[in-house]
């Protein structure tokens, strides 16, 4: 395996890999052909700007864990050798989409691989997409481990609790907060799932920080359970309206998580079968 250029700070001396410039695909080029085909995560760190291969492998650990949530078979897409990672394609299309954007190789390599799963996907506009479903599936496990915590110390009835973390957010309870953002599912569906990337990441934030106070403070009963939930709430509030801040109530919602884990599923299937046909032309 050919060892990638040394990745200078600003990525300058490294050849661009991810475009459609050049008659043969340059990234298809890093391909390591042993059965099935895969990249290394080592050689690509660089093009992708990464220095560091512990700030590299968070990103991998993101994009792995996105895999898990859609159903795919991590191993198969994220092979850890324990030096390296072997992944791939869609693996490689979930690492670029979790990088930081921020980085020109990071927003060229999404750029590139929203080219090749345009043919699978029809609502995955960006990153933030893919960050949103990942916030997604964290809170659907907070939202279990609060309610055990809270019921452990006395907590009978869960929809005032709930109510109550919601008007302590969002000066409102859930079903006004339901008619004021013109739900889409009409009630039918968890409104989080038609949340934005920071609305989901405040919701997130505001679950984690309640079941902490409750277990610090060894809160117990109905009423001081919802009251904790209320002002765990109301802090969040303050800090997202701070210095001219949008409250959380007035942010747009935003494409059905449904829907991207859709686009996820199809851009695996389409993404694997070109690889087998490929394969199959090969042999």
């Amino acid at each position: 395996m050919t060892e990638a250029p040394e990745s200078p700070k600003d990525g300058s001396l490294l050849p661009e890999v991810f475009g459609f410039s050049t008659e043969e695909d340059a990234f298809d080029a890093l391909a390591n052909e042993n059965g099935n085909r895969y990249w290394s995560a080592r050689e690509i760190m660089g093009y992708l700007g990464y220095e560091s291969w512990e700030s590299f492998k968070k990103v991998i650990n993101k994009a792995a864990t996105a895999c898990m949530n859609i159903g795919a078979p991590v191993l198969e897409n994220f092979g850890d050798t324990g030096t390296d990672c072997k992944l791939s394609k869609f693996a490689c299309y979930l690492v670029a989409m979790n990088g930081d954007p921020k980085k020109r190789q990071v927003a060229r390599a999404q750029a590139y691989f929203a080219v090749i799963a345009e043919a699978f996907q029809r609502y995955i506009s960006g990153f933030e997409d893919i960050e949103r479903f990942e916030i997604r599936h964290r809170l659907s496990g907070q939202e279990k481990s609060l309610a055990s915590t809270a019921k452990q110390h006395g907590l009978e009835r869960y929809a005032f609790f709930q109510d109550a973390g919601y008007r302590g957010l969002y000066n409102m309870r859930l079903s006004e907060l339901r008619q004021y953002k013109d739900d889409p599912s009409n009630g039918s569906r968890p409104l989080l799932d038609f949340m934005g990337r920071r609305e989901l990441a405040a919701n997130l934030f505001r679950l984690t920080e309640t079941e902490a106070r409750i277990e610090k403070d060894n809160i117990q009963g109905q009423g001081p359970l919802e009251s904790a939930a209320y002002q765990v709430g109301r802090q969040v509030r303050n800090m997202m309206v701070q210095d001219g801040g949008a409250p959380p109530e007035s942010l747009p919602l935003a494409t059905d998580v449904k829907k991207i884990e859709s686009d996820l599923k199809r851009t695996l299937k389409g993404l694997t079968k070109a690889e087998e046909d490929r394969r199959t032309k090969d042999e």
